[in-house]
């Protein structure tokens, strides 16, 4: 049996409310700054804070292109469409992709995908009866794995996960074992959402799980999250395809631990047991004991089911005094590419030997080692792993180990 390929990260491309690319949303959470407002971008909802680019929600294919743009330039390729570069304006054709060869693939998620699209083709229908208006083929759920493999050209694999808001880390995990497994060299992997729409919203705030001030992790005052657009995407390759093309690397992408509680649509089980299960899969599967872990970055919604059961894990499985990052404090909650939005910080953070403050903490609830918002000095620190935690509604846990590539 051969031995698996490792699986580097050559290339990052993120856009959130923060920031256009991975390097300033990083400096800006870093900074301990937060895109987070009250915003009202639909008249007949009330305010409510969001986190926002602009004044209007960006279109899931715009924050598609622009982070397969960047991670793909970030990784030092060329072309995907044969003119040089990756256009991200006009609508790609078959006849127009020269590829990147029949072993690159492409995992891109999200959880709410076009919603905002179907939720205006509804809104179309019910006024004119009978009459189909809009583009409901190109808004399917697998339209931004689609939309990236014309972009690049890719002929291997193409496939859309969704895991509610472990979407993101599933994509990274199913993109590796692809390259272990030898079916591809290269692969496109990450997620994207645009989920500020007024279905969204409101079925959120029905469930109050919606912020009506900030977004607070693991604070004593913390009320619920903020919804946020964005999306990361990442070129991950073999170890020895990078080095053979003498490309830059951010990390390798070490194991990852996925289990489902199979308990209720959006609590968790009480007893965490899968969520243990998770983690402790990961390290076993990157060979790595507690005393290893340099840093975590968790999901940290803000909601007090979700920053209990990660106190719990870190408590209970790892080093008390391990470094903690929670970031939704700055981005706001990006939903199904939340997962992928930190394991791009936390490759950063990698390359930087830095750790990222959590935005939004004041008053700690629980006894961990939160990073707190300071100097750029204070935040210096030697990392070679870290893990990144995501779970999702339905149950859905998933935790990543990343490690510094020498």
């Amino acid at each position: 049996m051969s031995t698996p390929h490792k699986v580097v990260v050559t290339g990052l491309g993120l856009h959130t409310a923060l920031g256009s690319t991975a390097l300033t949303t990083w400096q800006n959470i870093k900074a301990g700054k937060s895109a987070i407002a009250l915003r009202q971008p639909f008249l007949d909802l009330a305010p409510i804070p969001l986190a926002m680019a602009g004044k209007h929600p960006l279109s899931l294919d715009a924050i598609t292109r622009a982070v397969v743009k960047e991670a793909w330039q970030d990784a030092g390729l060329e072309g995907g469409r044969g003119d040089g570069d990756i256009n991200t304006t006009a609508t790609p054709t078959g006849n127009d992709l020269i590829g990147l060869g029949h072993d690159c693939g492409v995992v891109i998620g999200s959880s709410r995908s076009h919603l905002r699209e179907w939720e205006a083709m509804a809104i179309s229908q019910r006024q004119s009866p009978g009459k189909v208006s809009g583009d409901w083929l190109g808004a399917l759920p697998h339209g931004p794995a689609r939309l990236t493999a014309q972009l690049v050209g890719a002929g291997g694999p193409v496939l859309a996960p969704m895991a509610a808001c472990a979407t993101g880390v599933w994509a990274i995990a199913q993109a590796a074992d692809l390259i272990r497994s030898g079916h591809c060299s290269r692969v496109v992997a990450g997620a994207v959402e645009s989920p500020i729409t007024p279905l969204t919203i409101a079925g959120f705030r029905k469930m109050g799980a919606l912020a009506t001030t900030g977004c607070y992790p693991f604070d004593t005052e913390r009320e619920g999250f903020v919804l946020g657009e964005g999306g990361a995407v990442m070129i991950l390759e073999s170890a020895d395809l990078a080095a053979a093309r003498g490309a830059n690397s951010y990390g390798e992408v070490l194991a990852v631990g996925i289990t489902n509680d199979s308990h209720h649509v959006s609590s968790f089980d009480p007893s965490y047991a899968m969520g243990q299960r998770a983690l402790a899969q990961c390290l076993e599967g990157s060979e790595l004991g507690p005393q290893d872990i340099d840093a975590v970055h968790v999901h940290g919604t803000s909601t007090a089911q979700n920053d209990r059961m990660e106190a719990s894990l870190i408590e209970q499985m790892l080093r008390p005094k391990v470094p903690v990052m929670a970031t939704k404090g700055a981005t706001g909650h990006t939903l199904g590419a939340s997962g992928a939005l930190i394991v791009g910080l936390s490759l950063l953070s990698l390359r930087e030997q830095a750790v990222l403050p959590c935005v939004g903490l004041r008053t700690a609830a629980f006894g961990l080692n939160f990073v707190q918002a300071g100097a750029a000095a204070s935040l210096r620190k030697p990392l070679r792993k870290v893990l990144c935690f995501s779970f999702g509604f339905g149950g859905q846990n998933a935790v990543l180990a990343l490690g510094k590539h020498d």
